[in-house]
């Protein structure tokens, strides 16, 4: 979500007014190649892109369940049960408990372009020039640190509702109690919330750190002008 590296920088120009930011790219050196509209306009088209592209696409469904980059598996104290339902004819209902487990961090996921937006409203001069000119994460990292404890307390009643809405309490219940008659077996009984909320967490992240990495690597990802003219700030530092 390199994208998002502008978006950083650009909500505080765009939403904010953040007069630190606004007067900050005053230093950027342009020498009339760059003006602060430009900067801004490309700040606002990496947040476009970037936020849109990357989160909207885990909102979709299957953005978790069909990406094996994201996809939510079961806990390791719990894969025995997926184990065990496949070795006794029962691997479809293995399959519905992961997609209900996958749709939920789905739904939650839609919780996280406002607070993404918030935290860039918050951001220093400081944090964006460190962003820009940091490593190939920086910009994930600052989200990270940033929203978090946010995002949890947002994702965690989503994920809880979404199981509800599903049935998923239900399929897993049905799950478990099939996995419990299952000879010689230690019995389980997992609550999956919490477990569910932080790996749709961390697949937020991973998708953003992979879209950050590729437009700071890739040059044939900055897809427009503006967007290479930004981050040649970036290339120059090396």
């Amino acid at each position: 979500m390199r994208r998002l590296i502008l978006p950083l920088f650009s909500a505080c120009i765009l939403l904010s007014g953040c007069a630190e930011l606004q007067q900050a790219a005053t230093n950027f050196p342009q020498s009339g190649i760059l003006t602060n509209a430009d900067i801004a306009a490309g700040l606002k088209e990496a947040l476009d892109k970037g936020i849109d592209k990357e989160v909207t696409k885990l909102t979709a469904t299957d953005g978790f369940y069909k990406n094996e980059l994201v996809k939510i598996l079961l806990p390791p104290e719990l894969q025995k049960v997926d184990k065990g339902l496949r070795n006794i004819g029962l691997g479809s209902l293995a399959d519905e408990g992961l997609k209900m487990m996958n749709r939920a961090a789905e739904d939650a996921v839609k919780e996280a372009t406002p607070i993404f937006v918030s935290a860039v409203k918050n951001m220093t001069f400081t944090d964006a020039r460190n962003i820009l000119l940091g490593n190939n994460t920086s910009a994930t990292t600052y989200l990270q640190s940033t929203t978090t404890t946010q995002l949890y307390a947002k994702f965690n009643p989503v994920i809880k509702s979404s199981f509800n809405k599903v049935g998923a309490d239900a399929v897993w219940s049905n799950i478990i109690t099939k996995y419990n008659t299952i000879p010689l077996v230690t019995k389980v009984n997992p609550d999956l919330t919490d477990y569910v909320t932080n790996k749709a967490l961390e697949g937020v992240y991973r998708m953003i750190a992979v879209e950050e990495k590729e437009i700071r690597t890739n040059l044939s990802e900055r897809t427009s002008s503006l967007l290479q003219r930004v981050f040649a700030l970036q290339d120059k530092k090396s």
